[in-house]
Parts: structure tokens; C-alpha cells; sequence
């Protein structure tokens, strides 16, 4: 993959500002793309859209395929008529600054439900026919992820794998007997699926037309409890009752001390291969219908992945079994004609991963909060950079930059840090900033958090913790136009502003990263 030299924000929908608890997709995601395009950025960041898993992680969805619900607008929905007005007064007294999923998820649910009941009473006929035809296209997946999801709901969020014996065991009888007896259940499911597309597209297609790209995500493995483990045990080491022997993990690295024990269950790489990893290929196609670019979550996992037993308490005692390698994406190339992919090269890299990566052509990243060890000296210093390559000041796995900084760096690394940057410690994030787009890395990006100076209680994510993540969102003055305008500068001194770069930003930053 190819990049120009360019730069992009790291925010997940989720942390937009909404009236209705959690970010969406609707107006104020609308409204960002184009902050962002006012401010010259090339690149929108997000996390997996997917329905979240245990945890409310993106990274434990209960589906690789289908789009998160939560996610999907409910001024939107009111625009095409399947809520009213009276529908939405008087939400929960949600907070502006975090979300909280225990209110969010049952009042959004309850919003959807009732825009399904509309959409039976009224039966509006262009959108009946929208979904007779998403269903014919996407039965490969959305037929399994409608049943599990309508399941897991009947059975109170239980994993299948507690469900009744002959659900959990997917017997034919019994599955064909749910289905005709919950048809409600399995149409308000797909209706979900197809607004979700629907909003998704609209918003992918104005950032398109503006000239914003978007780079998503997706993790090499999927969570136990999914759709995909419970319909496809043939892809998984899985025993006959469906149970993990194994399963995924990393060994102890600078995130913890014991490894991370992440419980997914590991591939069949031999029996993906038989097919020419048929699954594979349609899950990355299917990825790439909804953005521009795929940073593939742990990299490292396609050249070796560190397997435990499924009886570990910890990723300790695991050890390293080859993955598919090239194979793989030699497949894919020939499907999709090519790899519009940022490899995720972090943690225990070996020169096989590193072989792999160049061979595929693929950028990897360097992360800046981990550049400043002051011996040996990190390669991911900026003056060891390459133009293949991403740089970030931090990830949603990272802290905040200013967190980075009080709470987490040594007092060698902050002696080298200041060194380095020239800087006199009073605004750490934009230094920080600023050594990432001064970097010769193709492209540069940088967490929303790290635009204004937010502390570590605004991270997304605890890679150690298993709870309190995934809740930061951003509120109006994060967005004020003097944070935009010194964005936009900063782009056009660097040579990474989107839009016309001859011109020097004037009074307002913006219009120049409007010019085609």
C-alpha cells in the first residue's frame, strides 16, 4: 500500500458528541468529517465497527461482519419516519464527557424496537425492498449473525455456548423451529443491519466526496462468543462440543508484565487453507466495502501467533506456532487485485514479521510514547523513520500523551523527550504533535485527545484491564475552531495539509484544505 504524504485523527463514532449518550452516525459524525476536511486532514481513523463483546470492546465483536447498532442515529431513524418526535424527549440524563453503556445500550435498544414496530405497521415500500435485497446479498453472513444475535437476546446475553444444548449445537430441527416461531426477532436484527449500512454508506460517501479517507480496523481474531466460532467451528481449534483447546494471546511486553491472555479461540490454518482462505478473503472484502484502508490488528499473528492452553490462567507459559505467512495474502491479492492494508507491526517483532511485511509492501507503525527509552535507543525515534510507515503519537491502547507524560514515562524518558524535542515541557502534546508530522513517515496520526491536551482519564482503553474502557468521547469545545485552525497550520508547516499546500494558511486555517 502506497500512501501519500498526509496526515488523519484517531476517533471512534463512539466518542462523538450525541444527545443520546454515545456517538453515532448521524449529525455529529457528519460534522466531524468535515472538521476534519476543514482542518486538511486525508485520514479519519476508526476503531471496528462491529457489535461490541465482552467488555463493550470493538475488539470482541459478536460478529466480524455485521455494523454495531448502537452506532446507528436516531435523528436519522426520525428523519425517515421509523421514530417520532415523542420517541426521543426525555432521554436518560446521559453524561457529555463518557459513555455510559449500562444506560446507553437498554435506551438505544428500546429506540430500535420501536423503529422496527413502525417499520411493520407501516411497511414503507422502498425500504421493505431495500431489505429483501440486503438480505439476498448478505444471506452468507447476515442469515447466522440474525439467528445468534436474536438467540443471545432471547437468552438474556448468555454466549451460546451455555444456551440450550440443541441451539448451542446448532441442531437443524431445532434451529429451523426457533426461526419460525421468533421471525420477528430475526427481521428486527436484519433491519438493524440495513440501517446501519445505510447510515454508514451516507457517511463514508460525504467524507468521500470531500476528499476524506477513512482507515478502519480489523483484529486477527474473533471473540469466542460470535457468530462466526458458533456457525463456523470448522475454521477454529475447537473440540466436538465446540470447546477451546487453545487459544490466543501475547507474552509478557511493555503493556504487561504477565503477557495478555486475550482467550480468542486460534484458526485452523490448515483447513483455511484447503478453500484458498475463502473466509478470509470474503471477510477482508467485506471490510473494504466500508473504508478505504484496513490497519490489520496484530500483524504479527499472520507470520506466528503465541498459542496458550485453554486451561492457562495466564499467557505466560504459551509458545510461538507459525501462522499462514504470505500465503494468505497471495490469495487475497488475487481476489481483491490488491492490499490496501497498515500492518499493526507492535509488540515481540521478529525479522519473519518484519520479512513479511516488506515483502507485502505493507507501512507499519511507530508509536512515539515508545521512542523515548534513553539506551538502546528505540527505532521508533524520528530520525529512524522510513516513508513507509505511520507514525502516531499514541494508539487507543496508549495513554494520552499529557497521561504519558505524568503518569506513565520514567524520568530518563522525559530528560531524552525534552532534549529531543526542544521543548520547554509546557505543551508536551504538541510536541509530541509536532515530531509526528515532522517525521518523513507517510502518514501521521494522532489521537483526537492528544489535539487538546486531555490527561490519561480521557485514554480509551486499559490493554491490562478488562472494564472501564472504551468510553471517552469528545465534547463541543474540543471541536472549537481555534483547535481546528492550529491543526490546519500545523499540517500546512509540515507539508501534510489535504488540498492546496502552496497556499499559507490565513485567518481562517481551514479554506485552504478545501481547495481540490
Amino acid at each position: 500500500m502506497k500512501l501519500d504524504r498526509s496526515a488523519g485523527v484517531l476517533l471512534h463514532p463512539t466518542s462523538l458528541p450525541s444527545p443520546f449518550g454515545i456517538g453515532d452516525l448521524g449529525p455529529g459524525a457528519h460534522a466531524y468529517a468535515d472538521w476534519l476536511v476543514s482542518a486538511g486532514a486525508s485520514w479519519w481513523q476508526v476503531l471496528p465497527l462491529n457489535p461490541p463483546g465482552p467488555g463493550n470492546s470493538p475488539y470482541s465483536a459478536t460478529s466480524t461482519f455485521a455494523g454495531n447498532p448502537m452506532l446507528l442515529s436516531p435523528m436519522v431513524l426520525l428523519e425517515e419516519g421509523l421514530l417520532e418526535p415523542d420517541d426521543l424527549l426525555d432521554p436518560p440524563p446521559f453524561p457529555d464527557f463518557r459513555v455510559e453503556f449500562e444506560a446507553v445500550i437498554p435506551y438505544k435498544r428500546q429506540l430500535l424496537r420501536r423503529a422496527h414496530a413502525r417499520f411493520r405497521e407501516r411497511r414503507p415500500p422502498e425500504l421493505a425492498a431495500d431489505l429483501e435485497a440486503f438480505r439476498a446479498e448478505n444471506r452468507w453472513w447476515l442469515e447466522d449473525y440474525a439467528v445468534f444475535s436474536a438467540l443471545k437476546t432471547a437468552h438474556g446475553g448468555e454466549p451460546w455456548y451455555r444456551w440450550p444444548r440443541p441451539l448451542a449445537q446448532r441442531d437443524p430441527e431445532a434451529i429451523a423451529d426457533w426461526r419460525r416461531e421468533h421471525h420477528d426477532d430475526l427481521e428486527r436484527v436484519e433491519l438493524c443491519q440495513l440501517l446501519f449500512a445505510r447510515q454508514w454508506e451516507a457517511l463514508r460517501r460525504r467524507a468521500s466526496e470531500r476528499g476524506l479517507r477513512i482507515l478502519g480496523d480489523v483484529p486477527i481474531f474473533v471473540d469466542y462468543d460470535s457468530a462466526e466460532v458458533w456457525a463456523r467451528r470448522d475454521l477454529f481449534l475447537l473440540d466436538i462440543e465446540g470447546r477451546r483447546t487453545v487459544v490466543a494471546g501475547v507474552p509478557p511486553d511493555y503493556f504487561s508484565t504477565t503477557g495478555q491472555l486475550w482467550g480468542n479461540p486460534l484458526y485452523d490454518w490448515e483447513r483455511l487453507a484447503d478453500d484458498g482462505y475463502a473466509w478470509w478473503v470474503a471477510r477482508l472484502r467485506h471490510a473494504l466495502t466500508r473504508v478505504d484502508a484496513v490497519r490489520l490488528d496484530h500483524f504479527r499473528g499472520f507470520a506466528a501467533h503465541w498459542e496458550v492452553g485453554a486451561d492457562q490462567e495466564s499467557a505466560v507459559d504459551g509458545h510461538w506456532v507459525p501462522g499462514p505467512g504470505r500465503a494468505l495474502f497471495d490469495a487475497v491479492e488475487e481476489a481483491l487485485g490488491s492490499l490496501p492494508f497498515v500492518a499493526e507491526d507492535l509488540g515481540l517483532i521478529t525479522p519473519d514479521v518484519l520479512a513479511l511485511r516488506d515483502q507485502l509492501g505493507l507501512p507499519g507503525m511507530a508509536v512515539l510514547q515508545f521512542a523515548f527509552p534513553p539506551s538502546p535507543r528505540s527505532l521508533f525515534l524520528p530520525h529512524f523513520h522510513t516513508r513507509e510507515l505511520v507514525v502516531y503519537t499514541g494508539t487507543h491502547d496508549n495513554n494520552t500523551t499529557v497521561g504519558w507524560w505524568l503518569e506513565d514515562a520514567s524520568d530518563e524518558e522525559r530528560r531524552l523527550f525534552l532534549r529531543y524535542a526542544g521543548s520547554d515541557g509546557r505543551e508536551i502534546h504538541w510536541d509530541m504533535i509536532r515530531l509526528a508530522l515532522s517525521s518523513v513517515a507517510d502518514l501521521a496520526v494522532i489521537p483526537h485527545q492528544d489535539l487538546v491536551g486531555l490527561g490519561g482519564d480521557c485514554r480509551m482503553n486499559k490493554p491490562s484491564e478488562a472494564t472501564g474502557n472504551w468510553r471517552f468521547r469528545i465534547t463541543p469545545w474540543m471541536l472549537d475552531e481555534s483547535v481546528r485552525d492550529r491543526l490546519a497550520e500545523a499540517l500546512w508547516v509540515y507539508d501534510r495539509q489535504r488540498g492546496t499546500r502552496e497556499t499559507e494558511p490565513g485567518e481562517n486555517a481551514g479554506r485552504t484544505a478545501l481547495a481540490p
